[in-house]
């Protein structure tokens, strides 16, 4: 494990394999550690991070406010997520990689290939988030962290994740600060100091950028149907990631491919065969 600062904000990534660079945003949507590329779900099952550093540098990283990467107390979006890892690339001295993006991970991927085309040499895009049911449990776990806030203020927010451990997340009433809150007793001091209507606004605002529409949020429509950047769209199908969110993807994305398979077919040996596949060769027809 290394740690660099990145965009002012302290980043813990790990190089993993050989070869071509392979950025990794990762899944678990506000608990995004770089191991849940192993331990999470469908990524333990199938096992992605295993197969492709066999043949190329996967660049793993904690995405800010979650594991040991630290935050900043500011409305995030997508383009703060693009900041941390174009940073680590520049840090890395890479001046473009494939990505790929599970889960809530690919949509700061989009983001990416829509401001810096020319640093993404493709896109995997696994396993997208949104839907309605996405947009609606996003939305909510916000206002629970606010409704929290409202009746206890912000030392109770200390207080709980500090005594819960958990994720924003496993438990929406500590917020999406809650893994730095834990580690870093200087944020923590800022934190509950901070005029209380203001983060009101912040948290507000977060949860309409974020989770904004009833597809894969990330980047406009019109923005990624300009792109040329080859992509293979993996479909999820539940409640968080909605197959009708790969569809779309694919729909706007002009060189995208869709990998048309059911959950139950997207074994270990399938997925890393089709991964490798698309990868080896972005731009060869599907098979």
């Amino acid at each position: 494990m290394a740690s660099a600062l990145i965009d002012g904000i302290a980043t813990r990534y790990e190089l993993i394999g050989a070869g071509e660079p392979l950025l990794m945003f990762s899944p678990g949507g506000f608990d995004a550690t770089l191991d849940k590329w192993s331990t999470l779900g469908i990524y333990a099952k199938t096992r992605p991070l295993a197969h492709l550093s066999a043949r190329y540098t996967c660049i793993v990283f904690d995405r800010r406010e979650t594991g040991e990467s630290g935050g900043r107390l500011e409305r995030v979006g997508w383009a703060d997520y693009v900041a941390q890892g174009k940073g680590l690339l520049e840090h890395l001295g890479i001046a473009s990689a494939h990505m790929m993006g599970g889960c809530m991970g690919c949509s700061p991927v989009l983001a990416f290939a829509t401001l810096y085309p020319k640093m993404v040499r493709s896109m995997l895009l696994f396993w997208p988030v949104g839907g309605a049911r996405y947009r609606i449990s996003s939305q909510l776990r916000f206002a629970e962290h606010l409704g929290f806030v409202q009746r206890e203020g912000l030392d109770a927010v200390l207080a709980l994740v500090r005594e819960s451990g958990k994720a924003f997340n496993a438990d929406p009433r500590g917020g999406p600060w809650a893994s730095v809150l834990r580690r870093d007793e200087t944020f923590a001091r800022a934190f509950v100091a901070q005029d209380l209507e203001h983060y009101k606004l912040i948290v507000a605002a977060m949860a309409r950028l974020l989770a904004d529409r009833d597809t894969a949020p990330g980047a406009e429509p019109e923005d990624l149907m300009r792109l040329q950047i080859p992509a293979l769209v993996v479909p999820g199908n539940d409640a968080s990631h909605a197959t009708s969110a790969a569809r779309y993807l694919h729909e706007c994305l002009a060189r995208s491919q869709y990998w048309d398979a059911p959950v139950a077919q997207q074994t270990e040996a399938a997925t890393s065969a089709r991964l490798l596949q698309f990868l080896n060769d972005p731009e060869g027809p599907a098979p």
